[in-house]
């Protein structure tokens, strides 16, 4: 069994369902949502171009994957993200947008957001304790010569490169797009997603997502809302 804390939007929240029809998955209730019909795309290129992120679900990631330590269970995990969880403030992204990176596409904030980063290290820090040490399969996955040296030593000392200066929130669209595809695949995401980007995002939530086996779909363990969010739904 793996372990992530990422963000998603809550069940209801249009900018999900909307990302689950894309993706093909819901992560909520772990079942197959009906390819939708992309003109230029046909259906085998289509599952091959969101066939990554369909298994982890649409999510932006606080914690990566990790094994859980022997020194714990998932019970301590839950409680500690429950207390987590209440002791933050809801932080809004004003406007996700469409970006390549690395050769892959995700929705980010338009604009550096200071908060969200420190959230970002806050989830790093706090629950590194109860993550199991990488072995040497999990180091060599990485491809640790590709990385730069920030990148290594954050691998070596929290089981993942892109955490702190190397950190960037994004939710994953899709899976490697070769470059000459590219502009076509961002003016059909553009199409596809333009009816939710206009509206901001509220991070109000961790969830822990499991992997129950190698290579497995990831689902929805639980949802911790944040300090005041059922507050500031009802004011």
């Amino acid at each position: 069994m793996r372990y992530a804390i990422y963000f998603t939007p809550p069940a209801g929240d249009p900018l999900l369902k909307v990302a689950a029809n894309w993706l093909g998955r819901n992560a909520f209730s772990g079942q197959p949502v009906k390819v939708p019909q992309i003109r230029g795309l046909d259906n085998a290129d289509f599952a091959q171009l969101t066939e990554s992120p369909r298994r982890y679900g649409f999510h932006a990631t606080l914690k990566a994957p990790f094994h859980l330590a022997e020194d714990f269970e998932e019970r301590e995990l839950l409680s500690a993200m429950m207390h987590f969880a209440s002791s933050i403030n809801p932080i809004e992204i004003p406007k996700l947008e469409i970006s390549c990176l690395d050769g892959f596409f995700a929705l980010v904030p338009s604009e550096p957001l200071a908060g969200l980063n420190q959230l970002a290290n806050d989830i790093v820090v706090a629950f590194d304790r109860f993550r199991a040490l990488p072995t040497e399969h999990d180091i060599k996955r990485r491809n640790p010569d590709a990385l730069t040296i920030s990148q290594r030593r954050n691998l070596e000392q929290w089981g993942y490169p892109y955490v702190f200066e190397d950190f960037r929130f994004h939710m994953t669209l899709t899976g490697p797009v070769p470059e000459p595809d590219r502009p076509k695949i961002e003016r059909i995401l553009s199409e596809f997603l333009e009816p939710v980007l206009e509206e901001p995002v509220e991070i109000n939530n961790l969830a822990l997502f499991t992997e129950a086996q190698p290579g497995d779909p990831f689902e929805i363990n639980s949802l911790h809302p944040l300090a005041g969010t059922n507050r500031r739904k009802s004011a």
